[in-house]
């Protein structure tokens, strides 16, 4: 059987960059050959040379825009037109849109949009007000797309049911949950008596002011590794957390090794890439109760409802007070993290790819 030709879009910002590479890498020992079709800024030489060390990879560089940086839909629909031509162009098999606006233009390939997130479901967990009219472009374009695919995918059944609530679609994403791949060259070490988090601190639904508040409250240093700026100039102003900036990812697993107590104040988290990467190094978990985090590692992390500050320091300070309990907490999480790997993710979409690619087949044959 000949290897299936997907063509994948990306970008080298944020997260999605991380979950593409690892599921090309993922999905080449199960015969997919993956054009990854890179949106917005260039990647770094690290990011290039890590893209072309996969196997079965192709890295195209196309400059298009990113959604989440334009004032209108006319230079995204663009941006999907050529993704379309692209795709016809590397004689692809079908497409995956990690950008689901992009696909509001056909390709007339068979088709996935994977949806990490999107400005409107953002904004309602953020603001809890109605979208501010300047992005209603992007809403109607983001439903255009997800109505224009075979398939929508999200990466947990709560987003999922989220996503599908507030587009109103008539079927619910499938869910598929990301992974990554646990670090074999850091060892983590014995327990130490301090507090990280992770994430985009100037993003106002990662909670960061509330974790400034708990910091306040600990005997022990509370770091925070992550953007103080965001892309339109959003900014966040901390007294108590000890910032370290946005870390390169073996800095950032160095830290992990050290088993910090890991905690996310999250209220709006499609999957959440952070709290595995510290689950895969044993660090024991302090997550806001959504239905995300419920859903991943409910039975495998400490929950905390609410924005009281004395909750939070008190469900960290009893961790720090008994390593027993949190040697115990970070092997539950390390087991737990050991379900989400790429290849679990691979083995899901590939499934999917094929069964889009049969059925188009078989109606063009008909």
């Amino acid at each position: 059987m000949r290897p299936l030709r997907l063509l994948m879009t990306a970008d080298a910002v944020g997260g999605v960059w991380q979950y593409a590479t690892d599921l090309a890498s993922a999905l080449a020992p199960l015969g997919v050959e993956t054009t990854l079709a890179v949106l917005g800024p260039a990647p770094s030489a690290d990011q290039r040379a890590a893209a072309s060390a996969i196997a079965g990879v192709t890295l195209v560089e196309t400059s298009l825009p990113l959604d989440w940086l334009c004032e209108s839909a006319v230079p995204v629909r663009a941006a999907g037109a050529a993704i379309a031509d692209l795709a016809r162009t590397q004689a692809a098999d079908l497409i995956q849109y990690n950008m689901p606006t992009l696909a509001a233009v056909s390709g007339g390939l068979p088709s996935i949009a994977v949806t990490h997130g999107c400005v409107s479901t953002w904004w309602e967990a953020a603001k809890r007000t109605p979208l501010a009219q300047p992005y209603h472009w992007h809403r109607a374009l983001m439903l255009e797309g997800l109505r224009s695919v075979d398939q929508v995918v999200a990466p947990t059944r709560a987003y999922a049911d989220g996503v599908a609530a507030h587009y109103r679609l008539a079927r619910a994403p499938v869910a598929v949950h990301n992974g990554r791949v646990a670090p074999a060259d850091i060892k983590p070490t014995s327990l130490s008596d301090q507090v990280l988090t992770a994430g985009r601190m100037w993003d106002s639904v990662k909670n960061a002011a509330l974790l400034d508040r708990v910091a306040a409250r600990l005997a022990v240093p509370f770091h925070a590794a992550g953007a103080l700026v965001g892309p339109h100039n959003e900014r966040i102003a901390l007294e108590h957390l000890h910032t370290l900036g946005e870390l390169d990812a073996g800095v950032l697993r160095r830290r992990l090794a050290d088993r910090p107590v890991f905690v996310s104040a999250a209220s709006f988290e499609p999957f959440g890439l952070a709290v595995l990467e510290a689950a895969q190094a044993g660090c024991a978990l302090v997550l806001s109760d959504i239905a995300t985090f419920r859903e991943l590692w409910d039975g495998a992390a400490v929950f905390v409802t609410g924005e009281d500050e004395r909750d939070w320091a008190a469900a960290v300070d009893a961790l720090i007070a008994d390593p027993g309990c949190r040697h115990a907490a970070g092997e539950a999480a390390r087991t737990r993290a050991a379900r989400y790997t790429p290849a679990a993710t691979a083995q899901a979409m590939a499934t999917l790819y094929r069964g889009l690619v049969s059925e188009h087949t078989t109606r063009a044959a008909a």
